[in-house]
C-alpha cells in the first residue's frame, strides 16, 4: 500500500443532512456499487442494520473502502442522531479527515454544532460539502454564512451552485471557472462543461475573487501572483488550500446535491485533493506506560505494529470482530499482538477490510490503514494492541456516561440466560450502554445515552437476537456525590484458612467541581510496602464508586484522599487492603453531606416563528430553563436547559403544542443537585 495514496476519512453532520446517501453515490461512482441504494427505500449500502433501514436513519458507524483516481479511500459513514454520539466520537478518533455534510435548507443544525466540536477535539482536518440545493428552501450563501458565524470555521467555497430549488442544473469550479453539468441519463456519471451563463458572469467573478483573497492569506507566492495581475496557477492554489486545510485554518466548501446526482465526483476530488494521507496527519498523542508521561505518536511503517481498536462488533459465526487503525508498523495475519490494557496475548486469526457489511480478506494491514482482526477475546473499544513489549499506550477514548434507564425482564425463565448474554454482548458493542441488577427491586436495568438509544437496543434483542422479554417505563439515571469534606479511619481483620488478614486506612474525601470527574490520591507513603498493595488500595475505592453511598448510584464529582497507612507485612494481604478501602470509603462518603445529583439535558428545540410562545411555555413548565434563542430563516431556534426526568414525553407536548412543526433534540450537559 502507498500511503501517499491512502485516505481515511468520515462524513459526518446532523441526522437529515444526507450523509448516508452522499456516501452511497461515492460508492456508486467508485465502482463499488453497480446500483445506487436509497435510504429512503430502505436498500442502502451503509445502512445495514434491519432498524437503520427502518428508520432511515444511521445508527452504527460503518466502515467501508473504495478506490477513486488510483486512490484508496477508507470511509466511516457516522450516525447523526445525537443518542448515537459514542459512534461518533470513535470513529472520529481514528480518522485523518473528514467530510462535514451540511443541508441547503437547514443550514448548520445543533448536531452539526457537536460534532463541529468533537472534531476538534481530535484536530481533524475537513471539507465541508452543501447538499440538497434542489430542495425548497435552499440557499448557498446563508448555508456558507451559518458554516462561519455558528462554526467559528473559515469557509472557502471552491464551487457555487447554478440555480437553486427547482432550478438547480449543476454547478460552477471557480478554480478552474467552468460550468460542469451532470447527465442525468447515467446517473450523473458524465460530466460535460458548458459556457458559465451570462447572467451569472458578476457573481461567479465575486466568487472567484473571494476564493483568490481568501488563499492568498496563506501565501505570499499568491498574493505577489494577484497584486501583478498574473494568472495564478490552479495546482498552486490547490496545494496552498491543502496545507491550510490540514493546519485546519481553511474550511474548502463543495456543493450539490446527492440524490439528484450533482457534485459528488467533485467531492470525490476534493477528499484527494485536500485532506492528508496517513503521514500528513497531525500526530496523535500516547502516553507512556510506565510513568504516564504523555509522548506523541506520527505515523511510521518501519516501527513495530501499533494500533488502536476503536469499534468492537459481535458476529454470530466469527465472534468479536475488532475495528483498528493501525498507526505503526504492520499487523499479519497468524502473528500474535499483546492487548496492553487486558496484559493478554492475542492472536490474529483473520484480518478483513470492510465494504459496510461485505467482508474481503487480508494478509496483513499497514500503517495508515483501518481494518477488522477476528480472533481478540479480551478487545474491548479504545484498547491499544501492539507487538509485546512495548511502551507506548494511545489515547484512551472517553465516553459520556448513560443517562437514562429501564428495567428489563424476561418474558419466560429459559429467555433469562439469553437476555444476560445478549446485554454482555451489546455491552462489548457500545460503550455507552450498561447493564446492572437492583438490589432493592431484584430487576435487571439497563442504561443508555437517551429513549432512542435505549429502543434501538431493546429491539435489537427482540429481533435480532430473537429474545423476548418485557420493558418498563423510561426512568433517570441519578449520581450521587457530597457536598462537604469529611475525613476517617477504618481496619480490617479477619482470620481466613488459619492467617491473619489486617489492614487500617485513614481516608479525607471532598467535593470537586461540577464535571470535573472523580479524582483518588494517595499521600500515605509506608517504606517496603509493595506497589501491589498501593494498586489494591486504589482498586478497593475506585470499585467503591460504583456501588455509590446511599441510594447505589455511581458517585460523581468528588476526591479521595489516602492520608495515612497502616501496614503490617506478616498480616497484611492484598485482599485485606483492597476491602478495607472499600469500608473505609463508605464510612467517610456517609459523613460527608451525601447528596442526589440528577442529569440535566441541553435542549434545543426548532419552532416556526409563530409558536414561540408556546415552545417556551411547553419548556418553562417542565422546569427548563431558556438559555438564548437565535433567529433563522422561518423558524426559531430556542437554547434551554431541563432536568431529563422533566422531559420524558416532550416530543408529544411540543408537537400539540405547534401543530406538529416543531422539533427537538437533547444532550447530555452535566449532573446538578436534585432538588424536587
Amino acid at each position: 500500500m502507498n500511503e501517499k495514496m491512502t485516505r481515511n476519512i468520515g462524513i459526518m453532520a446532523h441526522i437529515d443532512a444526507g450523509k448516508t446517501t452522499t456516501t452511497e453515490r461515492i460508492l456508486f461512482y467508485s465502482g463499488v456499487n453497480y446500483r445506487i441504494g436509497e435510504v429512503d427505500d430502505g436498500e442502502s449500502t451503509m445502512d445495514f442494520l434491519e432498524q437503520e433501514q427502518d428508520r432511515g436513519i444511521t445508527i452504527a458507524s460503518a466502515a467501508t473502502t473504495c478506490y477513486w483516481k488510483d486512490h484508496q479511500i477508507n470511509i466511516i459513514d457516522t450516525p447523526g442522531h445525537v443518542d448515537f454520539t459514542a459512534e461518533v466520537e470513535r470513529s472520529l478518533r481514528v480518522l485523518d479527515g473528514a467530510v462535514m455534510v451540511v443541508c441547503a435548507v437547514g443550514g448548520v443544525e445543533p448536531q452539526t454544532e457537536t460534532v463541529w466540536r468533537q472534531a476538534d477535539t481530535y484536530h481533524v482536518p475537513r471539507i465541508a460539502f452543501i447538499n440538497k440545493m434542489d430542495r425548497l428552501g435552499a440557499h448557498f450563501g446563508d448555508a456558507v454564512e451559518e458554516i462561519a458565524t455558528k462554526l467559528g470555521a473559515n469557509p472557502i467555497p471552491l464551487f457555487i451552485p447554478v440555480g437553486t430549488e427547482a432550478e438547480f442544473s449543476g454547478i460552477i469550479d471557480l478554480i478552474e471557472n467552468k460550468y460542469l453539468v451532470y447527465s442525468k441519463e447515467d446517473q450523473g456519471k458524465t460530466v460535460s462543461e458548458a459556457e458559465i451563463p451570462p447572467a451569472m458572469a458578476g457573481e461567479v467573478a465575486r466568487w472567484h475573487e473571494r476564493l483568490i483573497d481568501s488563499v492568498s492569506s496563506f501565501s505570499d507566492e499568491i498574493t505577489e501572483l494577484y497584486f501583478e495581475g498574473a494568472e495564478i496557477p490552479a495546482p498552486l492554489i490547490r496545494r496552498v488550500l491543502k496545507r491550510a486545510t490540514i493546519e485546519r485554518k481553511a474550511l474548502p466548501v463543495f456543493v450539490g446535491s446527492s440524490l439528484k446526482d450533482v457534485g459528488v465526483q467533485t467531492l470525490l476530488d476534493g477528499i484527494i485533493d485536500y485532506l492528508p494521507c496517513p503521514s500528513e496527519a497531525a500526530p496523535i498523542m500516547g502516553s507512556k506506560v510506565k510513568g504516564g508521561e504523555a509522548v506523541e505518536v506520527s505515523y511510521s511503517h518501519d516501527k513495530p505494529p501499533l494500533a488502536l481498536i476503536f469499534k468492537i462488533q459481535v458476529d454470530r459465526e466469527a465472534g468479536p470482530m475488532s475495528f483498528v487503525r493501525v498507526y505503526n508498523g504492520t499487523i499479519r495475519k497468524a502473528s500474535t499482538m499483546y492487548n496492553i490494557r487486558a496484559k493478554k496475548r492475542e492472536r490474529v486469526n483473520r484480518i478483513l477490510r470492510m465494504h459496510a457489511n461485505r467482508p474481503e480478506e487480508v494478509g496483513e494491514l499497514e500503517a495508515g490503514d483501518i481494518g477488522v482482526i477476528i480472533g481478540f477475546k479480551e478487545g474491548r473499544t479504545g484498547d491499544t494492541i501492539a507487538s509485546e513489549g512495548s511502551q507506548i499506550l494511545l489515547e484512551e477514548i472517553k465516553f459520556p456516561n448513560p443517562v437514562i434507564s429501564i428495567a428489563i425482564e424476561p418474558s419466560t425463565q429459559s429467555d433469562g440466560d439469553k437476555l444476560r448474554s445478549a446485554l454482555a454482548t451489546l455491552a462489548q458493542e457500545d460503550p455507552t450502554f450498561s447493564y446492572r441488577d437492583d438490589e432493592e427491586t431484584g430487576q435487571l436495568v439497563i442504561s443508555g445515552m437517551g429513549e432512542l438509544h435505549l429502543d434501538v437496543l431493546v429491539t435489537r434483542l427482540t429481533k435480532e437476537m430473537k429474545i423476548q422479554a418485557r420493558v418498563g417505563k423510561p426512568q433517570v439515571t441519578y449520581r450521587e456525590s457530597v457536598t462537604g469534606e469529611a475525613s476517617a479511619d477504618e481496619t480490617f481483620s479477619k482470620l481466613l484458612a488459619g492467617k491473619e488478614n489486617e489492614a487500617g486506612l485513614s481516608m479525607t474525601i471532598r467535593p470537586r467541581a461540577q464535571g470535573a470527574g472523580n479524582r483518588y490520591l494517595c499521600s500515605a507513603k509506608v517504606r517496603g510496602m509493595d506497589d501491589s498493595f498501593y494498586e489494591a488500595i486504589e482498586r478497593g475505592v475506585t470499585n467503591s464508586f460504583k456501588g455509590g453511598i446511599q441510594y447505589g448510584y455511581e458517585v460523581c464529582d468528588l476526591e479521595v484522599e489516602v492520608t495515612a497507612i497502616q501496614y503490617n507485612e506478616l498480616t497484611a494481604s492484598l485482599f485485606a487492603f483492597e476491602a478495607c478501602a472499600a469500608m473505609c470509603f463508605d464510612k467517610v462518603a456517609r459523613q460527608a453531606s451525601p447528596v442526589l445529583m440528577e442529569p440535566v439535558m441541553k435542549v434545543t428545540v426548532v419552532v416556526p416563528s409563530l409558536y414561540v410562545g408556546e415552545a417556551i411555555s411547553s419548556l418553562t413548565s417542565r422546569s427548563g430553563i431558556v438559555l438564548s434563542i437565535e433567529s433563522r430563516t422561518a423558524s426559531e431556534q430556542i437554547n434551554a436547559q431541563a432536568p431529563l426526568a422533566q422531559l420524558f414525553g416532550y416530543s408529544t407536548v411540543l408537537r400539540s403544542a405547534t401543530q406538529g412543526r416543531g422539533t427537538f433534540s437533547m444532550e447530555f450537559d452535566h449532573y446538578e443537585q436534585k432538588t424536587h
